[in-house]
């Protein structure tokens, strides 16, 4: 710490130097006509001498932050970084005169120069900018991290002194950001994908969206949501947990396909796959159903896979995953036969729940009053840790979500039945897709029935009120939205940020989130 603050200090002293030689170590702007990326690409072929001349004849503007430097006598060298790359800057006293090259000397790492000159290569083939002048933009005060890099006879690159710590990394992104290519590749990426996205739903004629953040009544997932107040009101409102119930009102409203992308917050734990603020996209399609949910889901994944890896097949952390479609599709209770090689359908709740028992399976109490959520609950601790390929598990259980239609294949009188009966479990039509043992997303053929929909959430108000956590409150004007008329509908949800992290190969949702949220220091 001492050796930063030594650091800090010397660089306020070259910052009162440069003052004193009547410099503005803050201007306001500076003219950029080129940058590193493309002065390299121009020049990735040798040029003989006549074409040299003429360079020297074409000024080029370029702008960005000091990397490296090599400070001689009367000539030297250093390296700026730009947005697109490296390159090297040579600079000589005679070019510049005495007054900027003294003020050249008071630079250090991490300062942000404009440079005018022409691009040449050096006696050793590395193309450079001859600087003609140069410019001050930003005197830094924090040293950076000197990273450096080396590359062996086979061409195999060394990092040494790297800015590796992970939690300093994440607090400070922006200097990682400046050291750590890989890191700024993730997130051009990230954008990539996203704008993959937005083209294969804009391709079948969705119409993007927005909807609220702040909502007075939350819904649309099961889970515990942030509250604060507004003072002017006077009322509690939540942060948006999801915005399924708001797209689906436009449905109503006539708007046949629409999706958003949204920021949704929910209040619960933080690991390797959760961040209590994160990224989905949602999208509703009227007149479709799950099937077709599940083909839009798996081409709209498959070509963000393309879009930035040209490739469908690539490593996650050690395993090779193939994102061609089509994907597996598995039934919940087949996938618990082939795990457990039991039959959930034809066997008693506390059958199940003994099975549970005798395995060593946790289950929570308050959900052992349900069938349905008990076959849900032996699903989920037995099956997802083998679901590594691309695979849609579908017909959930009617008690993990009161917004799903019932499978086709009942009947009106059948349903009524199974209802009476508490062995009796009604799937619905849902799905959800898993890849790499994570739940990716989740999708509905949607329920438009508003009678059924009523209860099914009066249903979930008392479970709330028996104690379960994670349940829908009634949101009255929801069900007046769906008492006016819903079309047959389908929707989705994808987590995003999960989607990045396959796709970079990205250890933690940390890494593909510029500024996670961090326990204060």
């Amino acid at each position: 710490m001492q050796e930063i603050n030594d650091l800090v200090k010397q660089r306020i002293s070259a910052l009162e130097e440069i003052k004193k030689l009547g410099v503005n170590p803050y201007p306001h702007r500076f003219d950029v006509t080129a940058n590193s990326a493309g002065i390299l690409n121009t020049f990735k072929d040798p040029v003989d001498e006549a074409e040299a001349e003429e360079h020297k004849q074409k000024l080029v503007s370029v702008a960005g932050r000091i990397m490296a430097i090599r400070k001689m006598g009367k000539a030297s060298f250093f390296q700026i970084k730009d947005e697109t790359g490296k390159i090297q800057i040579y600079i000589r006293q005679n070019d510049v005169g005495e007054q900027l090259y003294k003020l050249f000397k008071l630079l250090d790492i991490g300062d942000i120069v404009g440079v005018n000159g022409f691009v040449f290569r050096t006696k050793m083939g590395e193309v450079s900018v001859h600087a003609t002048s140069f410019e001050l933009l930003t005197k830094t005060i924090q040293p950076l991290p000197v990273v450096k890099e080396e590359t062996t006879e086979t061409g195999e690159k060394i990092i040494h002194d790297a800015f590796a710590d992970v939690e300093l990394r994440y607090r400070q992104r922006y200097i990682d950001l400046i050291v750590n290519d890989h890191v700024k590749e993730t997130f051009i990426k990230r954008t990539k994908i996203i704008h993959a996205i937005k083209r294969t739903l804009e391709g079948y004629n969705f119409f993007e969206v927005e909807t609220p953040t702040l909502q007075s009544i939350y819904g649309g997932a099961n889970a515990r949501p942030f509250i604060t107040q507004h003072n002017a009101l006077n009322i509690p409102l939540y942060l948006r947990i999801s915005n399924e119930l708001y797209l689906k009102r436009l449905i109503v409203g006539g708007f046949n396909r629409v999706y958003e992308f949204v920021k949704d917050f929910r209040n619960e734990g933080i690991d390797r796959t959760h961040n209590p603020e994160f990224t989905q996209v949602e999208w509703y399609q009227a007149y479709g159903d799950y099937n077709d949910s599940m083909n839009l889901f798996e081409e709209v994944v498959e070509k963000a896979c393309l879009a930035v890896n040209s490739t469908t097949k690539l490593d996650y952390q050690g395993t090779e995953i193939d994102f061609k479609r089509p994907w597996r599709r598995l039934k919940m209770v087949d996938a618990i036969a082939e795990k457990n090689g039991i039959d959930v359908l034809n066997m008693k709740k506390a059958d199940i729940i003994q099975f549970m028992k005798d395995k060593e399976i946790d289950l929570d109490p308050k959900i052992t009053h349900s069938k349905g959520l008990v076959i849900a609950a032996l699903f989920e601790a037995t099956c997802e840790e083998s679901l590594e390929q691309p695979t849609f598990v579908l017909d959930h259980p009617i008690d993990t979500t009161p917004l799903c239609k019932p499978l086709r294949e009942y009947s009106m009188q059948q349903l009524e039945e199974m209802k009476k009966d508490p062995e009796s479990v009604i799937f619905v039509e849902r799905f959800e897709p898993y890849i790499n043992k994570w739940e990716l997303g989740n999708s509905y053929t949607e329920l438009n029935d508003p009678i059924l929909q009523r209860s099914l959430l009066e249903e979930q108000v008392e479970r709330g009120r028996g104690g379960e956590e994670e349940t829908h409150p009634l949101d009255e004007d929801f069900l007046r939205a769906i008492e006016v008329g819903m079309p047959p509908t389908t929707g989705v949800g994808l987590g995003v940020d999960r989607l990045v992290m396959l796709l970079t190969n990205s250890a933690t949702i940390r890494d593909v989130l510029f500024f996670p949220l961090m326990r204060p220091l």
